[in-house]
Order: structure tokens, then C-alpha cells, then sequence
């Protein structure tokens, strides 16, 4: 009888007897490529990314509605986590836990920013009195080529008189205006409205 455990026999075996091969192969530790990347190893760090970017990509999508945004926030996270892998406390979470941790509050945060932005946007154009653009711009056309309105376009912020030049020497609608400068339409509306009104002060122009 052939002694067990001796011969050709055991070779690429397991101790239950199955081949190697049909053994399950573990995946990597992220904790030990986190922790690898905490020593500056971009290589670890690169597979932390591929192994986990998916899921966090896919949370906050569901958080922010909106691809775009979404990107974003991943690539802060992974800039933070980057920063902050030498840090990582694996008694606190997995890695995973801890990337979708900081995900979804980089998400909600873009999201109050967001809104903040809209409400502010919204507060500015209620609380101010409307100056119609068109009306303004009558008392400055007839002399849009003279050397005092040159002057008076001079003394406008650049950003004002960008949104003024484009409105009435381009003729872009606010619209237009809006994109070319990469702004919301209610900022354009505003940079155009208040150029305008400093342009008649600047010339001296009776409402």
C-alpha cells in the first residue's frame, strides 16, 4: 500500500484532496493595497481604484441624479482618500465602507451647494428692481461709437463690460450671452443690467 502523503500524488493538491485549480482564488486586500498606497505606492493605489471606483461611482449618481456631478465627486474622494490612506483605520471599517463613506457626504454637500447657488441666484433677481435692459440701452445706442461711451464702457468690471459688449455690440440674447460666458442666465442677465446702469452714470444719461 502506497503511505498517503508521500509520492506524486499530493502534488497540486489542497489538504482536501482537490486540485489547486479548483480552489476559489481570494481577490486582493484592499487594506494592504490602502496601506501600501499610505506608503506611496501609486501601483496599490491604482488597484484600490479599479476594484472599488464602480460602486462609488454608482452611489453617487443616485445621490446627485446627474453623471457629471457625479465624476466629480469621485474624483475628490479618491484624491482625499489618496491624501488620507495613511490614515486609514481598518478597525473603524472596510475600505470600501470608508470610500463610500466619504462619497455620499462630498455628494450631499454638492447638492446643498447646488441648491444654495439656485436660492441665491433666485434671492438676487427678487430682490432687486428691475431696470429693463432695452429701455437702458435706448439712452446710450445713439452714442455707442463716440469717445465718451469708449470712456464709460472703460470704467464697467471686465466682467460687466464682456456681458455688455456681447449683448449690444454682438448682439447676443441673454441667453447667449449666458453660454458664451459659461454663467447662469440669471448672472448674465445681472452683469448686463448692471453695466448698463453704470453706463449711464458713467454718461451722465437721464432716466
Amino acid at each position: 500500500m502506497t503511505e498517503r502523503g508521500t509520492g506524486t500524488g499530493r502534488e497540486g493538491r489542497t489538504p482536501s484532496g482537490l486540485p489547486d485549480r479548483a480552489v476559489p482564488q481570494e481577490g486582493p486586500d484592499l487594506g494592504d493595497l490602502l496601506r501600501r498606497s499610505g506608503a506611496g505606492d501609486e501601483a496599490a493605489f491604482a488597484q484600490v481604484y479599479d476594484l472599488t471606483s464602480a460602486k462609488v461611482y454608482g452611489l453617487a449618481v443616485r445621490v446627485l441624479r446627474s453623471p457629471e456631478l457625479a465624476a466629480e465627486v469621485v474624483q475628490e474622494v479618491y484624491l482625499m482618500a489618496w491624501q488620507q490612506s495613511a490614515r486609514f483605520d481598518p478597525e473603524r471599517g472596510t475600505v470600501l465602507a470608508w470610500l463610500c463613506t466619504m462619497a455620499h457626504r462630498r455628494a450631499v454637500d454638492r447638492v446643498r451647494q447646488v441648491q444654495r447657488e439656485r436660492d441665491r441666484e433666485q434671492q438676487y433677481e427678487s430682490g432687486r428692481a428691475e431696470i429693463p435692459a432695452d429701455e437702458t440701452w435706448q439712452g446710450v445706442e445713439h452714442a455707442m461709437e463716440t469717445q465718451e461711451v469708449r470712456a464709460g464702457l472703460g470704467a464697467l468690471t471686465p466682467i460687466q463690460r464682456e456681458a455688455v459688449s456681447l449683448a449690444y455690440y454682438e448682439g447676443c440674447s441673454h441667453r447667449e450671452v449666458a453660454e458664451r460666458l459659461e454663467v447662469p442666465l440669471g448672472t448674465a442677465k445681472a452683469r448686463i443690467r448692471d453695466g448698463l446702469s453704470s453706463l449711464r452714470t458713467a454718461l451722465g444719461v437721464q432716466r
